[in-house]
């Protein structure tokens, strides 16, 4: 499972577990799954997805960045 934690200047909007994240890359989407390499990248204009209980949620953004590493993803975004 990877930890994700997505935040605005503001709150906190995801902690949580997940299997899976697709993020809105500045080349593209791309997704993060259990023990992937770790990278930082800028995110824009778009939806985060995660699975949540079987349920997939999403959380619309506007710019941000992210952090992977050791099945954690920390996302800094606008909303």
């Amino acid at each position: 499972m990877i930890r994700l934690k997505i935040v605005t200047p503001m709150e906190t909007l995801v902690d949580t577990e997940t299997p899976i994240v697709t993020l809105p890359g500045r080349k593209g989407r791309f997704q993060v799954l259990n023990d992937h390499a770790p990278l930082l990248s800028s995110l824009e204009r778009g939806s985060i997805v995660y699975s949540d209980g079987g349920a997939e949620k999403e959380v619309r953004i506007s710019s941000g960045f992210v952090k992977v590493r050791d099945n954690e993803v920390f996302a800094m975004v606008e909303q």
